[in-house]
């Protein structure tokens, strides 16, 4: 599943996804605080890219970081997510993007946990929970 990368029309897109993912994902939305269906989920498995399926992060590294959003201490591999300086709304932060289709997923910090200190704050509406856990070959 993890393989060459996705390009497909805006159109396409706003086909394939709900307004809200599209307005995420492509568009580089926020969902608001505390509103998503994973912020709160203890759930094992494959957390997954809601656009193209690629796998982002393991539930082993969620954790509840008090801040309204799904956060991970780090993504599966370094080459599935790429990482991009957004200085939209007057700061700068660094935006976190599915490698494979180059979906807005949300943002990464340092002030995670330790060992690493990363909280990759992740939207809900960016991740589809895969319970079975399996990793595409």
């Amino acid at each position: 599943m993890e393989g060459a990368k996705i390009e497909k029309s805006e159109q396409e897109w706003r086909d394939e996804l709900t307004p809200q993912q599209y307005e995420v994902l492509r568009r580089a939305g926020t969902e608001p605080p505390f509103s998503g269906a994973y912020t709160y989920s203890k759930e094992s498995g494959v957390y997954r890219c809601a656009a193209c399926e690629a796998e982002l992060f393991d539930s082993d590294t969620k954790f509840d970081s008090g801040s309204g959003w799904p956060s991970f201490t780090e993504a599966a591999t370094a080459e599935a997510v790429e990482l991009r300086q957004d200085r939209s709304l007057g700061m700068t932060r660094t935006e976190v993007l599915c490698r494979r289709c180059g979906s807005h997923l949300g943002h990464v910090f340092d002030d995670g946990p330790r060992p690493n200190g990363q909280r990759y704050c992740i939207n809900s509406l960016a991740l589809d929970l895969d319970r079975s856990g399996d990793v595409a070959g």
